[in-house]
C-alpha cells in the first residue's frame, strides 16, 4: 500500500482529534508539527516559497580583562 501526503494528513488529522479528546496537549502538538513538516511550513518558507525573514539578535559582552 502506497501512502501518498493526503493520506498522512488524514491520519494526523485523526490522530490529533483523537488526542483533543483524551485531553492530551503535547499529541495535539506533535501531530500540528508534523503536519507543518509535511507542508514545509517548518521552514519559514510561505506559501509561495518565499523566504521569510527573521530577526537575529547578537549580544556581544567584552571578555578582556579591565586594566588594573
Amino acid at each position: 500500500m502506497q501512502m501518498n501526503i493526503d493520506d498522512l494528513m488524514t491520519e494526523l488529522d485523526d490522530a490529533r482529534l483523537t488526542a483533543k479528546a483524551n485531553g492530551q496537549a503535547s499529541a495535539m502538538v506533535a501531530a500540528t508539527m508534523s503536519k507543518a513538516k509535511l507542508l514545509g511550513l517548518d521552514k519559514g518558507v510561505t506559501d509561495d516559497n518565499e523566504v521569510r525573514p527573521i530577526n537575529i539578535i547578537v549580544r556581544t559582552v567584552d571578555a578582556r580583562k579591565p586594566d588594573s
